[in-house]
């Protein structure tokens, strides 16, 4: 499973940002409520169930973003 410094993997860390106000926390929002999002999720996993879904180039730049902070916490 991919950790970040912290030993925290992406699922787990995206969950906790669901109270910003940002694309970021729209994200985790969306992750909170998706009962198959799993905490052990890596960002290319979550890249992968977002071109599955059809996802939009916004969700992609979160999640980009998302990624590099996650990498650096």
């Amino acid at each position: 499973m991919a950790t970040n410094e912290q030993g925290e993997p992406f699922g787990a860390w995206l969950l906790k940002q669901a109270g910003r106000d940002d694309w970021i926390g729209t994200l985790a929002k969306q992750a909170k409520g998706d009962p198959k999002f799993q905490k052990s999720l890596t960002p290319d996993d979550l890249r992968k169930r977002l071109q599955d879904a059809g996802a939009e180039g916004d969700s992609f730049e979160a999640l980009d973003d998302a990624e590099v902070e996650w990498l650096s916490a």
